[in-house]
């Protein structure tokens, strides 16, 4: 799988914009024109909503269960009403929030000597309990390789080093782009 153009990606961000302020409002979403290509490939994604630079919301998909665009306004949705950790996002935030969309690669089967931090994101599982990180957690927290695995592990429910033992540890990689900083103050 290609990365996305410049052209997808801003299309992307439009549409997550879009459901993100209709779902909040509690408006209908209008379906959009969908382009050919990659935004019809199934693929994993997260969306990430920020507020002065700090998480307000972030859900996502790690398998390709639906279209990447399907996935993106899905968790564009669960990202402002759903995430456990926050309060619904309110229509007064709206224009205070900057969406940052996470396109992943196919999940690999990955060892902790092949894991680079800033560049693979981990799924951690053993049984039903499962855990996910993106790259740019280890990264904005300075974790080195094995804590990225621990902390995967403690997402996971599980124990910290279940990584060197019994857990199934998978990689992928991702495609991140966000709206402008600067144009923030102007969206409705």
């Amino acid at each position: 799988m290609s990365p996305l153009t410049e052209e997808e990606q801003h299309w992307l961000l439009s549409l997550a914009r879009q459901v993100l302020q209709a779902v909040v409002r509690g408006d209908q979403v209008s379906p959009a024109q969908v382009p050919e290509g990659a935004l019809r490939e199934h693929r994993g994604a997260f969306v990430t909503l920020r507020r002065s630079g700090e998480l307000r919301g972030c859900i996502g998909h790690v398998e390709p269960l639906r279209t990447l665009y399907e996935t993106v306004c899905e968790c564009a949705t669960a990202a402002a009403l759903a995430d456990p950790r926050f309060e619904p996002v309110t229509p007064a935030e709206l224009p205070l929030l900057n969406v940052e969309l996470s396109v992943l690669s196919p999940l690999i089967d990955i060892s902790p000597e092949e894991i680079e931090v800033g560049k693979h994101g981990l799924l951690v599982s053993l049984g039903d309990q499962r855990g996910v990180l993106l790259p740019q957690v280890a990264v904005e927290l300075m974790w080195d390789r094995e804590r990225f695995l621990e902390e995967t592990c403690r997402k996971a429910g599980l124990a910290r080093n279940a990584w060197r033992h019994a857990a199934r540890v998978r990689g992928f990689t991702t495609q991140i782009f966000a709206e402008d900083q600067e144009a923030e103050g102007g969206r409705d």
